[in-house]
């Protein structure tokens, strides 16, 4: 597969550090930003990439030159004037004649190529961007999918947001079928997001390729550092989804949020006072931060799944304005024992998912790459820590959830206690 990538921009953001070079060429520990791309790029037995750069492209032609000295040819598109960040794409039509990928040179990553092209052909997407959740939805643009990660609109940024929503955001990089070049008709000034993506929306066949890798753009100074910090530290190269995962999972009710009755409605959802600033230091860690929680509600006809649907989104939407976020919630929808008035009578059976059962887990160690046994479980019940024992993971109970935390599992013992998810993540991060 062919790779294009966009890296037409000046870094204006980032003078102060790096002058006037290209942004792609801005230096990350010692490689410019899209060095580490063609790198990851070859890792994954890309043999050509195409560079489209504008009238201050000279340096990034000098450096990578024809690319044989980085195992792949390079060649460039070079704008004489700008064409927005799709029409330069025009340009590409007579030499690529399959799926391609698109990325753009200001983005530092590690990803598995492998996983998210084969996510593509599977769905068989005319185009694919690569969504994951972020520490600043509120001010991104959102992708809305179904349950099947058909995206159905984009929820733009300047949209006045009186309602929740997931958080989903477009990192910057697609898969892309030829159907791609054969709409852009004209070398014209052209915006990928605005018109390519939303024709391909509307016309019912683009799929959101969800991952918890790291993708990052590093264009203003304080991003700059932060990344370079996580490239020293290991953490970029070590979300890459080929190396196994370590996670923290999660429950919900008396662990992320207050506990109380069954929560009905997204009104009284309402999250424990540490609950960002917890899932901030896991997202910064390397760690996963992953959900699973029972939700029996719904097979008892308590609640829908539209409103269940409503209720995480409106736990996403309140992480997000701290800063914080999760990379995966699962829930299982089904109870085992009938006799609630209007119970949903084809959810009530003994799954494989419902705590203490793993099934949840299991979902997520597959889609994740997760190795259970560097995993860590933190609940507020006997049932939680019985379901971190049963999958092989370190539990730590939190005494200030579930008032009756023994009423099942009773012999379940956990490997710490303590009051709050504050001092659950200093005994994870401190080991």
């Amino acid at each position: 597969m062919k790779a294009i990538i966009q890296a037409g921009g000046a870094g204006t953001r980032l003078k102060a550090i790096t002058g006037d070079i290209p942004k792609p060429m801005v230096p990350l520990c010692g490689k410019p930003i899209l060095q580490w791309q063609i790198e990851n790029l070859k890792a994954y037995g890309v043999k050509e990439a195409k560079i489209v750069i504008g009238k201050n492209g000279g340096p990034i032609r000098e450096f990578f030159k024809d690319g044989s000295s980085f195992g792949l040819n390079i060649s460039y598109i070079e704008e004489t004037q700008p064409l927005g960040t799709a029409g330069g794409l025009y340009f590409a039509k007579e030499e690529i004649g399959d799926d391609f990928i698109l990325l753009f040179g200001d983005l530092l990553l590690d990803i598995d190529w492998d996983r998210f092209i084969a996510y593509h052909k599977e769905k068989g997407s005319d185009l694919t961007p690569f969504v994951h959740p972020n520490s600043h939805p509120y001010d991104s643009d959102l992708l809305v999918t179904d349950d099947d990660g058909k995206i159905l609109s984009i929820d733009s940024k300047n949209n006045v947001r009186d309602y929740y929503y997931d958080n989903l955001t477009n990192a910057g990089l697609y898969i892309c079928s030829k159907k791609v070049l054969d709409y852009i008709e004209a070398p014209e000034k052209i915006d990928f997001e605005k018109k390519v993506l939303t024709h391909f929306i509307e016309a019912g066949n683009c799929y959101a390729y969800v991952s918890s890798e790291y993708v990052k753009d590093c264009g203003t100074p304080d991003r700059y550092e932060s990344v370079q910090k996580d490239i020293a530290s290991g953490i970029v190269a070590a979300k890459n989804l080929s190396k196994p995962q370590r996670c923290i999972f999660l429950d919900r009710d008396g662990t992320l949020n207050v506990f109380g009755d069954f929560v009905k409605k997204p009104e009284t959802l309402e999250l424990k006072d540490d609950a960002p600033s917890a899932l901030r230091r896991i997202n910064a860690s390397g760690y996963l931060a992953i959900c699973i929680t029972n939700q029996p509600i719904i097979a008892r006809g308590d609640v829908s799944f539209e409103m269940l649907k409503k209720i995480h989104q409106k736990l996403f939407t309140e992480l997000g304005k701290e800063g914080a976020y999760l990379d995966a919630l699962y829930f299982c929808p089904h109870h085992p024992h009938s006799g609630f008035p209007g119970e949903v009578r084809e959810l009530k059976f003994d799954c494989d998912c419902r705590k203490p059962k793993i099934g949840m887990l299991l979902k997520a160690k597959e889609k994740y790459n997760i190795d259970l046994s560097k995993c860590w479980f933190i609940g507020d019940t006997k049932r939680d820590i019985q379901t971190a024992i049963n999958a092989g993971c370190k539990s730590i109970l939190i005494t200030t959830g579930d008032p009756n935390p023994d009423a099942y599992f009773a012999d379940a013992k956990a490997d710490y206690e303590c009051e709050s998810l504050t001092q659950a993540i200093d005994i994870i991060l401190g080991e």
